[in-house]
C-alpha cells in the first residue's frame, strides 16, 4: 500500500472511532430508556423553567471544543444544563398556545428517519418516501372528509403553506408572469382575511411581495368569524378603486379563540369574484376526523387550498403540515425549477415534491404519519380528539357555573377563552390588570402554563385541553389551581 493510501485509511479509521456502532448501540439504549422514563414522568417536571434570559447560555463554553468529547459527558450536560431550561409541552398541565403533538410511534419513526438520513427531494433520491407521502396524503384527505379533487403534500408548517397558497394564487392569476418578469405592470393585488387570522397571513403577504398595506382585515361577528357581507363589500370597493382581488384566507379555528369562518359563504364569494380561497385549519382541522364536527368545513369543496397540522392535535411530532390543493399544475408551475443535475428518467411518472414547496431539500415526514395512523387507527385518533373536546366542554360548563368567571368566546372545540371577573367590578382596565396578575402568577408557579389573547379589548386567558397527556383529572386540577389563585388576588 502506498503512503497516500495508508494515510487515507488512517483518517477513515480515526473518524469512525469517534462513535463506533458498539458505542452508538450502548448510548442509544441509554437514551431510549431516558425517553421512556421522560414520557412516563413528564408531569414531575415544572411545566415552565424558573430561569432568566441568559441563564443557559452562560453555562455553555464560549467556543467549540477542539477535540471530541465522550458521549457520557455530553449527555450529562444535557441533563444538567439543557433539561432545566426546557418548557415541557407534553406536561399534563401545559394548557398554552396549541399543543405540539407527539407519541411513541411518531418518535420511533423519527428515530428511523434520522438514522437513514434520507434526502427526499425527488422520487429517485428516496422512492419509498415519495410514494408513502402520496398515499398518506390520500389517507389524511379521506380521514378528514375532504374532496377527492384535493391533492396533498407535506409542508413544514401552516405558515409555509399559507405562503405557498399566496404565491400559487399570484402565479395562477398572472399565468406565471410575475415569476418571470416581476410585478411591474401587473396591477395592485389585494388579499383578504379575518381580523382574527393568524399573523402568518401578514408575513406571507409581505414575503410574497404584495405589501402589507394590501392585506385587508375583514370585520368579524360576535363569534369572531368573518362577516361575509363585509368581505364582499371590501372586494367591491377594491374593484371600484382599481385593485385586483386575488385571495381570501379563511380560518377553521382561529388562534385566539378557535373561531370558525363561514367557509361556504366565503367560497361562494371567491367563486363570484374569481379569488383564490385558502383555508387555514391548522389546529381545529384535526376535529374533522369526527363526522359530526364537519359542519366546520361545510363548503370546503369550493376552496382552492387547505392546510391542517397533524403535528398539533394528531399525535405526530413537529414538523408535519398537511397541505392540499385542487390545481396541482398551478402549484408545480409556481415552484418548479429543473436544472440538468435534478433531471431523472422517471420525472414524467412520479411526484417530485421538490416542486411542490419552497425548499428543495425534504425530510422523510410521511414515515411518522404512517406509524401514527397505523398504530392508533382512525377510530383511535378520533376517540382521543373526542375526549379532548368533551373535556373542553366540561371545563366550559364549570366556568359558566362560577359567578366570578366568564366565558369570552364560543367553544367550538376545546379551547376555552375566559377571564376572572369579581362581582361588581366594571372597570375594564382593572379587569385586564387582575387577569394579567392571574395568568402571570399561575405561570410563575411552574405548575401550569397558560397563554393570553385580547378579544374585544379584553385581556383573555386561553386554556386548551389538547395535550397528549390531557385527562379530565388533570384538567380538574388545573381548574382548582386557577380558581384558588384568582380568589387570593388582592383587589
Amino acid at each position: 500500500m502506498v503512503q497516500h493510501e495508508r494515510d487515507c485509511t488512517f483518517i477513515i479509521l480515526h473518524l469512525t472511532q469517534i462513535m463506533t456502532s458498539t458505542e452508538f448501540r450502548k448510548a442509544a439504549h441509554e437514551l431510549v430508556d431516558w425517553m421512556a422514563d421522560y414520557m412516563d414522568n413528564v408531569g414531575d417536571y415544572p411545566v415552565k423553567p424558573d430561569i432568566k434570559p441568559g441563564d443557559i447560555k452562560v453555562q455553555l463554553p464560549s467556543s467549540a471544543p477542539e477535540q471530541g468529547e465522550e458521549f457520557q459527558s455530553i449527555f450529562s450536560d444535557f441533563n444538567n444544563i439543557i433539561l432545566p431550561g426546557i418548557t415541557h409541552w407534553q406536561h399534563p398541565q401545559f394548557a398554552a398556545y396549541f399543543p405540539s403533538g407527539t407519541s411513541g410511534p411518531s418518535v420511533l419513526a423519527e428515530m428511523l428517519s434520522s438514522t437513514m438520513g434520507a434526502q427526499c427531494m425527488i422520487w429517485l433520491t428516496s422512492p419509498s418516501a415519495e410514494e408513502l407521502e402520496e398515499r398518506m396524503m390520500e389517507w389524511v384527505r379521506d380521514m378528514l372528509g375532504l374532496p377527492k379533487e384535493f391533492i396533498g403534500v407535506i409542508q413544514d408548517s401552516s405558515s409555509s403553506s399559507t405562503l405557498v397558497a399566496l404565491l400559487t394564487a399570484r402565479e395562477a392569476h398572472t399565468h406565471y408572469a410575475i415569476n418571470k418578469a416581476g410585478f411591474e405592470g401587473k396591477g395592485k393585488f389585494r388579499v383578504y382575511t379575518s381580523e382574527q387570522a393568524h399573523s402568518s397571513v401578514d408575513k406571507g403577504v409581505k414575503i410574497a411581495g404584495f405589501g402589507i398595506e394590501n392585506l385587508v382585515k375583514i370585520e368579524v361577528d360576535d363569534s369572531f368569524a368573518i362577516i361575509p357581507d363585509a368581505l364582499e363589500s371590501a372586494i367591491k370597493n377594491d374593484l371600484e378603486a382599481g385593485y385586483i382581488p386575488l385571495c381570501v384566507v379563511s380560518t377553521i379555528g382561529t388562534t385566539s379563540s378557535t373561531a370558525v369562518d363561514p367557509v361556504r359563504a366565503i367560497g361562494e364569494i371567491c367563486a363570484k369574484y374569481k379569488c383564490w380561497h385558502h383555508i387555514d385549519a391548522s389546529y381545529s382541522g384535526a376535529a374533522l376526523l369526527i363526522p359530526s364536527m364537519r359542519w366546520m368545513s361545510d363548503g370546503v369543496e369550493l376552496a382552492d387550498s387547505f392546510v391542517f397540522n397533524p403535528h398539533k392535535w394528531m399525535l405526530t411530532n413537529f414538523d408535519c403540515s398537511a397541505y392540499f390543493v385542487k390545481d396541482k399544475k398551478a402549484l408545480i408551475n409556481t415552484f418548479s425549477i429543473l436544472p440538468e443535475y435534478l433531471k431523472t428518467p422517471q420525472d414524467h411518472l412520479v411526484n417530485n415534491y421538490r416542486d411542490w414547496s419552497i425548499p428543495l431539500g425534504r425530510r422523510f415526514r410521511a414515515l411518522k404519519l404512517w406509524f401514527v395512523i397505523r398504530s392508533y387507527g382512525v377510530d383511535g385518533l378520533r376517540k382521543i380528539i373526542e375526549d379532548h373536546i368533551n373535556i373542553g366542554q366540561w371545563l366550559k360548563k364549570e366556568i359558566e357555573k362560577e359567578r366570578d368567571f366568564e366565558i369570552l368566546a364560543p367553544v367550538p372545540v376545546n379551547l376555552i377563552c375566559f377571564r376572572y371577573h369579581p362581582a361588581g367590578m366594571t372597570n375594564e382596565e382593572e379587569l385586564n390588570r387582575i387577569n394579567t396578575i392571574l395568568l402571570e402568577g399561575l405561570n410563575q408557579t411552574g405548575k401550569i402554563l397558560l397563554t393570553q389573547t385580547k378579544l374585544n379589548g379584553k385581556y383573555t386567558v386561553r386554556f386548551v385541553s389538547g395535550n397528549s397527556n390531557t385527562s379530565l383529572e388533570e384538567v380538574k386540577k388545573s381548574w382548582d389551581m386557577i380558581t384558588d389563585f384568582a380568589r387570593k388576588i388582592k383587589i
